[in-house]
């Protein structure tokens, strides 16, 4: 395999592994305080962040780069979708809202066709249905069994947003810097939270206020890694590693919340690690015998 599709693909593993801990903190947080504070005080501390490393020059960049207009679109896709899916999981049990939650990689590798002219081989296509096979079965959710409501068109809403966003960040990725990208992102999530949170700012303790940070730590490694991971790979061959946060997630449940999973659990597991083999597996393959992308 490619080193820069390998590097891409362990940076983007790192990435949602980052993600997984940061959602299990936001849910720790959400119990007492809006989600508009949390999201505000984390992307404080990512551009906080962005400024101590890169100073007045990467405003500067940000300012005049040729992807600031695109990466408004994307931040807004991330906000509704998070809104969307924050909504949805008032009336949705966990198991129904991740399943349709993640039919996003499949979004994703389809997507990744018409905007990014990628061409996806059959093997692609087998490692996202397997992962998202193994999602249901982790899940334990007959997907029949769901009845079109607002819920589940907020859900599957989401997953489109996000998809979109992601294709949208390789597009970017290829054209700017990511600690560029990184300043914009963060700067612009500040300004959309910051219309909101003075209505809704709840008074928060010494501790809180410092686990709301850490979420932005948290965030701003996974956005690196997950920016530097699109430089580097196809979203066709990194889309199935997102199931790998479904992992990661139950593994956390259990630890935090003694949450135990099911049998189902370590199966639907299986058949997740099972969608990351064989794109590293024919990826190896192609790249030892020749075979073009």
């Amino acid at each position: 395999m490619h080193k820069t599709v390998s590097s891409g693909i362990l940076l983007t593993s790192f990435a949602y592994f980052l993600f997984s801990v940061q959602d299990a903190s936001v849910k720790w947080l959400v119990v007492a305080l809006p989600v508009w504070q949390i999201l505000f005080v984390r992307s404080v501390t990512i551009f906080s962040l962005c400024f101590a490393f890169g100073g007045p020059p990467v405003l500067k960049a940000a300012y005049r780069s040729p992807v600031l207009k695109p990466l408004f679109l994307r931040n807004l896709l991330l906000l509704a979708a998070w809104l969307s899916y924050y909504t949805a999981a008032r009336d949705l049990g966990l198991a129904e809202l991740t399943t349709l939650y993640y039919a996003s990689p499949v979004v994703m590798t389809i997507l990744s066709v018409p905007i990014l002219g990628e061409k996806v081989p059959g093997y692609r296509w087998l490692a996202v249905a397997t992962g998202f096979v193994g999602v249901v079965i982790a899940c334990g959710v007959a997907v029949k069994g769901l009845e079109l409501s607002l819920p589940v068109y907020l859900a599957l809403q989401a997953a489109i947003f996000w998809a979109i966003a992601t294709v949208l960040l390789r597009k970017t990725a290829l054209q700017e810097r990511t600690q560029v990208q990184m300043v914009i992102s963060s700067g612009l999530f500040v300004l959309y939270t910051a219309l909101v949170v003075p209505f809704v700012w709840q008074p928060v303790s010494g501790l809180d206020l410092v686990l709301m940070a850490g979420t932005g730590v948290l965030a701003g490694i996974g956005q690196f890694a997950l920016f530097e991971g699109m430089r580097r790979a196809p979203v066709s061959v990194l889309a199935p590693f997102e199931y790998s946060s479904l992992i990661w997630a139950f593994g956390l449940g259990y630890l935090i919340w003694s949450d135990v999973p099911g049998s189902n659990v370590f199966v639907g597991a299986a058949l997740i690690v099972s969608a990351g083999l064989i794109i590293i597996a024919t990826e190896r393959f192609r790249a030892r015998f020749g075979v073009p992308t």
